[in-house]
């Protein structure tokens, strides 16, 4: 093929939305992996060279988009606007281990003959976090340690509390010399940041080969007979999912408080869901998250900057539900009822457990932990939904993401920070509900 033809050819791929090839890239490797079986495993280093591609996008990412949100906002409004969006996050999170524990109550998805299970499983729990450590571990020691860490929150705390004491530093000096110094400053973490969009673009490109693989590896390490035998506690979580999505960020946010078309939203919010369901990483998915956010939902940066770094670590709604979908498993396989008091301490502790849950595949297993000990139920059920918890981090990560969106669009539209003529919003569908 001459260079022209390959030229030609790319430009028609790249022709085609990300999303749509991701989405291909999804299913055509789901396919390879059940085909093919084990040797379809051999791809999981694309995949995994993939999802250390997002990861190290995540740091700088946080730094400059942070630095940038509390630039344009005043000490005042910020506190407001962390007021808004903390409540948001705790509310969302309580609806969604809510509502998990509602439909798993109606479905009673461990009643199925699953008992025989438990005898051959093994648990596989880490100690959790207790309520001061996951306040204190939110103050980083060494700042510095904390970013080469991957530390998140620590991070987020300490770009807040920096950018904020830049912020009030140029209000309250005389010194010019002074004043350029912190606009150099944030112009610098300006250029930094479109820079690290650019990288984001490459990342995703390479994403369609990444997508494929890491579910060419799942589908191919667990195959059909694996999944099976839970398929009732997946459709659960999935119902969970809907019920959640559907009434609380569509119906309440979207259509309640924004007063735009849930599709639109939708359609503003699919590259990130997309991706969030691809590769299960809250923190992960945040470079896309954002970009939605800027792109195609218009909201300003000033509250996406803010919201969405904070929401991919403390926000985690689908951590939360699959707490309360996993407790009523459990009880349902070792016959026990929970009662009213029981599933009001699974809301209290899956609140909390969320908050200090990081970002990144398979944590809320090490969260299980702690709700099944608070219920005195066996821990080996943590070993029996390790088998498809790949599966199921799919579903909560990308309720997660979709629960981050759904929050920055409210808060936006509190902030008059929301240009509700972007792409999303003015498809024909978007202004539907405003007129």
């Amino acid at each position: 093929m001459s260079q022209s033809g390959i030229v030609s050819l790319w430009n028609r791929y790249r022709s085609v939305g990300i999303v749509y090839r991701i989405g291909v890239a999804f299913v055509l490797g789901s396919l390879v992996g059940l085909v093919v079986g084990e040797p379809a495993t051999a791809l999981k280093p694309v995949g995994d060279l993939f999802v250390r591609l997002l990861k190290m996008l995540i740091v700088p990412i946080v730094v400059f988009t942070l630095l940038m949100g509390v630039r344009q906002l005043s000490p005042s409004s910020l506190g407001r606007v962390g007021a808004q969006v903390v409540g948001l996050y705790a509310l969302t999170s309580a609806f969604a281990v809510a509502i998990g524990l509602g439909v798993s109550n109606l479905v009673s998805p461990g009643s199925r003959g699953l008992e025989e299970l438990l005898a051959g499983a093994e648990a596989q729990s880490a100690e959790a976090p207790d309520a001061v450590e996951v306040v204190l571990n939110v103050v980083p020691t060494n700042p510095v340690g904390a970013m080469a860490d991957g530390g998140v929150l620590p991070t987020i705390f300490f770009v807040v509390v920096f950018g904020l004491g830049l912020t009030l530093a140029w209000e309250e000096t005389d010194d010019e010399q002074v004043k350029r110094g912190i606009e150099t400053f944030f112009d610098l973490a300006d250029a930094g940041a479109e820079a690290m969009y650019k990288v984001v673009w490459g990342a995703m490109e390479f994403g369609v080969l990444g997508v494929f693989a890491l579910m060419a590896n799942v589908f191919g390490t667990a195959g059909v007979d694996a999944i099976l035998p839970f398929a009732l506690l997946i459709g659960t979580m999935l119902l969970a999912a809907v019920v959640h999505i559907g009434l609380v960020y569509l119906g309440t946010f979207v259509v309640g408080v924004a007063g735009r078309s849930p599709v639109a939203f939708l359609s503003g919010a699919r590259d990130a869901m997309v991706t969030a369901l691809s590769i299960r990483s809250s923190s992960g998915t945040l470079p896309v998250t954002m970009s939605d956010a800027d792109e195609n939902l218009g909201i300003e940066e000033r509250i996406y900057g803010f919201t969405l770094p904070l929401g991919a670590t403390i926000n985690m709604d689908g951590t939360a539900m699959y707490q309360g979908v996993a407790a009523i498993f459990a009880a349902n396989i070792v016959g026990v009822n929970l009662s009213l008091v029981d599933q009001f301490a699974v809301v209290a502790v899956a609140v909390l457990a969320s908050i200090g849950t990081a970002g990144v595949p398979g944590s809320g297993l090490i969260m299980l932990t702690l709700v099944l000990t608070q219920l005195g139920l066996p821990l080996e059920i943590v070993g029996l939904v390790a088998g498809v918890d790949p599966i199921l981090d799919r579903i909560r990560t990308m309720v997660n993401v979709t629960g981050d969106l759904a929050v920055t669009t409210v808060v936006a539209t509190w902030n008059d920070a929301v240009d509700f003529t972007a792409d999303a919003w003015n498809d024909g569908v978007g202004a539907a509900l405003s007129d």
